[in-house]
């Protein structure tokens, strides 16, 4: 039985590993980052992750990665009966709250990529907060319509 328990922790542990690198600065932390794999030609590609604060509100306002020759904060708007995304100034960070840059909603943009980001690589990001200042993660490139972060 005793065999039995530790095995299960053992495995329980290694799932979490699989998932559980997290990047802390000041309150702030930021876990689950990936970005997508480019589409044929694109030459733009999305970043996205989870960014939870334990302290006051601060404000995301800027990233920053060599992969394009530019990197903007981003949001989708309902333009009629359209959905466009547009450039955001800043993304609040609420106090003691959490924001999610996900599909379809806050994320982080890669233009004017100077080669494809292809599935299975990592890149560093730079993320830049008012208060808590910079921090640079690793964001790892899942599949073209991926949804969450890979498992690496």
């Amino acid at each position: 039985m005793k065999k039995l328990i530790i095995g299960a922790m053992v495995l329980g542990l290694s799932c979490l590993a699989a998932n559980a690198e997290e990047w802390k600065v000041g309150d702030i932390t930021i876990s689950a980052p990936f970005a997508r794999a480019s589409a044929g030609m694109a030459n733009a590609g999305g970043g996205f992750m989870q960014i939870t604060n334990e302290g006051d509100a601060d404000r995301l306002v800027a990233a920053s990665a060599e992969v394009g020759h530019m990197t903007q904060l981003h949001t989708h708007i309902k333009d009629g009966e359209v959905m466009r995304m547009r450039q955001v100034e800043a993304i609040d960070v609420p106090a003691h709250g959490e924001v999610a840059l996900k599909p379809g909603s806050y994320h982080v943009m890669f233009m004017k990529l100077k080669a494809p980001l292809k599935k299975g690589e990592k890149f560093p990001l730079e993320l830049t907060f008012e208060k808590a200042g910079k921090v640079t993660i690793e964001m790892p490139v899942a599949g073209v319509g991926a949804k969450m972060a890979p498992k690496m």
